[in-house]
């Protein structure tokens, strides 16, 4: 199955939450989070063991402090285009001997129109094979080069990665251009992909935390693309072979391809290759430009009933500034100290003091020209209004009352440190380069980043909080028994006077 990148973060890649998803499921842990099924604590333990002779606990050591965070060094690389359009960067990075290349096209999910996972589809059966080779010659092609060969999906684009060995690194450019520009697209496969897909649409929709995401979805963009994660069945049935092929056709080219190369390689045989496989490809359109409306005022979405469940998968959020704009990196800040972070403010007030849920998470989830902030998380059934209520409080204190310069701090450490973490692979090199790209950020925003964190005030992290996370302008779905929770809910899904 074809990675579905950034849309389901329950059934496929987890990717609600950006290209570094962090987001798990929460229905496992429910008997958790009700104090069930628990073993026995530590402090059970000792408490039987009473009368053993234990030694004095040892004061307990405090790790060092870190050293002088330094910005990001962006890796010297080469950036160029091609007569028909293809942008091509190359950037040698490390001492391991291989290499990630991977071609980031500019379509996907939004060049659907309203064929909902027609894009994902096309992916699916550009891997069954290309007029030159099968699917099990490419995969035994990229298998004896020490690699892999993949293909994902996402809102805005499609990305086709091969890892390899450094020394096939040309080997690696042209197949993953044979599978990109030449698929076979065979009608023979396109039943069996289908059913797939039928079985893990069922899946998918009887989730209830994959509900909530649908329906808050929906609520913020309508019908654009990027509220529309679902097609049904009979749709999915309905799709053609032909279908697949058009669009394949209308909106794949060079012109709206990015290829990346990070590792290490022989730059000038891996120029020469990609000359050689992309170089006749047809220009093809542009990128399609297509920026959402997204709904600004607070959407009363209807409690979606789920009889004698025993939790409540909620979604709260709302539109923000998205990563082309000056406050989008004080708002990340913003979020981790909300619910972003294992040590955030929401996950310590309903989860660890009060024991309202395992794993609640708030994130900034961004595609392109767009961005929104979402809190979930699966609560237990009767404090699901209660919860509901710290969540908004806990946005409120944040906006009315800056953060200390010890907890920004925090942050600050965390953001800076996770920023270079992320960025200290080939892969991790092409996710973030990938990134600027989308959003026409400029280099700038690698190297500038960790400053920019840095000089970050608790005034600052107050005021986006307030301009962007207004709590009027929120839209709620709870899916959940409505008999238990429903009237408690009604001051928070409906209109007040």
């Amino acid at each position: 199955m074809v990675n579905r990148v950034g849309q389901l973060p329950t059934l496929f890649c987890a990717a609600l939450f950006g290209a570094a998803c962090l987001l798990t499921s929460t229905t496992a842990w429910a008997q958790d989070a009700t104090g069930e099924n628990q073993t026995e604590s530590p402090a059970e333990n000792a408490a039987d063991n009473s009368g053993d002779n234990i030694e004095p606990q040892q004061p307990r050591q405090m790790p060092p402090e870190g050293g002088t965070p330094k910005d990001f060094q962006l890796p010297a690389k080469q950036q160029y285009q091609l007569p028909n359009g293809l942008k091509v960067t190359l950037v040698p990075y490390g001492n391991i001997p291989k290499v990630t290349i991977s071609a980031i096209v500019m379509a996907g999910n939004l060049n659907e129109g309203k064929d909902t996972w027609l894009a994902d589809l096309t992916a699916s059966l550009m891997e069954e094979g290309t007029s030159n080779r099968s699917a099990e010659q490419i995969a035994r092609e990229a298998a004896e080069m020490g690699g892999s060969l993949n293909i994902g999906v996402g809102l805005d684009q499609t990305f086709v990665t091969g890892q390899t060995l450094a020394e096939f690194a040309p080997d690696m450019v042209t197949l993953l251009a044979d599978v990109l520009l030449h698929p076979a697209l065979p009608a023979d496969e396109l039943d069996r992909l289908r059913r797939d897909y039928l079985r893990n649409l069922e899946v998918a929709l009887n989730d209830p935390d994959t509900m909530a995401l649908v329906a808050f979805r929906e609520a913020l963009y309508g019908d654009h693309p990027y509220g529309r994660l679902f097609p049904n069945a009979e749709q999915l049935q309905s799709y053609t072979v032909e279908q697949i092929r058009t669009f394949w056709d209308e909106n794949f080219g060079a012109q709206r391809t990015h290829v990346f190369v990070a590792g290490m390689f022989d730059d000038e045989a891996v120029a020469a290759a990609i000359e050689e496989a992309f170089g006749a490809w047809k220009t093809g359109p542009g990128p399609l430009q297509m920026p959402p409306v997204p709904k600004t005022e607070r959407q009363y979405v209807e409690l979606i009933n789920r009889n004698n469940a025993s939790q409540s998968n909620v979604y709260l959020g709302l539109v923000t500034a998205n990563p082309s704009q000056p406050d989008y990196v004080a708002l990340q800040a913003a979020n981790s100290m909300l619910g972003g972070a294992f040590s955030s403010r929401i996950t310590r007030n309903i989860r660890e003091d009060k024991g309202y849920t395992y794993s609640p998470n708030s994130a900034l989830s961004a595609r392109r020209q767009d961005a929104y902030w979402v809190q979930n998380a699966a609560i237990t059934t009767d404090d699901t209004a209660a919860a509901v209520k710290e969540v908004y409080a806990e946005i409120n204190r944040l906006r009315d009352e800056p953060p200390s310069g010890e907890e920004l701090l925090g942050t600050q450490n965390l953001m800076a440190g996770t920023f270079t973490l992320q960025n200290s692979t080939p892969q991790g090199i092409i996710n973030v380069l990938n990134y600027v790209d989308l959003h026409g950020l400029g280099d700038s925003y690698l190297t500038d980043y960790v400053s920019r964190v840095y000089a970050l005030t608790p005034a600052e992290i107050s005021r986006v909080t307030s301009e962007y996370l207004k709590p009027d302008n929120m839209t709620l779905v709870v899916v959940g028994d409505s008999a238990r929770i429903g009237e408690q809910l009604v001051p928070y899904l409906e209109p007040q006077p």
